[in-house]
């Protein structure tokens, strides 16, 4: 971490580790190595996905793009339990959310009003947290990690589709938790300048949160 960077930052930063790790393809096996921690307690991780799954398809209720919002919730427990293992965040999860949001929130413009807006939306919002986070990450390498960009892209997706009021608050929740737990961190001394911890379940809780509020 550079000398000039403040604890909070450094304290956010993730590992430039590759995300997708077993880059021989190995990465894509059901017994990849980023799979362990799912392994290791598969009932805890399950019934936490399925409860953030639950409480966004209960908040969208009976319209079209509940499937959609089921799908980033479990998907995004999944992440932080490997991310917060493991600091990686894997491409099996992180690149297939692109194909699998973009196919759900379609179908769902399909049946829902101003859905062909809504839909180009999401894709802008997609593209805008995307083109960010690489920014951020090519000025400030060590301030995260490359699998925070590649996550930043699906968030964007569902942020969009809710609005810019909610691509906003979704991306000011990410920083804004990320940065009191990383504060909190420095005041009991249980990091230092130099200790990086993942940034992926800010991410996810962040829009969470942004899709609570606006769904």
């Amino acid at each position: 971490m550079p000398p000039d960077q403040s604890d909070a930052d450094a304290v956010l930063g993730t590992t430039a580790a590759d995300e997708g790790a077993g880059a021989s393809g190995t990465a894509w096996s059901r017994h990849a190595d980023w799979t362990e921690p799912l392994r290791r307690r598969p009932l805890p991780v399950a019934l936490a996905a399925l409860a953030v799954a639950a409480l966004l398809a209960w908040r969208a209720g009976p319209r079209p793009d509940a499937a959609a919002l089921a799908y980033l919730g479990a998907v995004g427990v999944v992440l932080s339990a490997v991310d917060v293992a493991l600091e990686r965040l894997p491409d099996p999860l992180t690149l297939t959310g692109y194909p699998i949001g973009a196919a759900l929130l379609g179908g769902a413009a399909l049946f829902t009003d101003g859905g062909g807006g809504r839909y180009l939306a999401a894709l802008a919002g997609m593209a805008g947290l995307g083109l960010l986070f690489a920014a951020q990450w090519f000025l400030v390498p060590r301030a995260m990690g490359f699998g925070d960009v590649k996550l930043s892209g699906v968030l964007g997706l569902y942020l969009g589709w809710f609005g810019w009021p909610a691509w906003a608050l979704g991306l000011f929740a990410m920083f804004a938790l990320g940065g009191v737990f990383a504060v909190l961190m420095l005041l009991a001394r249980r990091a230092g300048r130099r200790t990086s911890f993942p940034f992926g379940p800010f991410m996810v809780a962040g829009t969470v949160l942004a899709v609570l509020v606006h769904a």
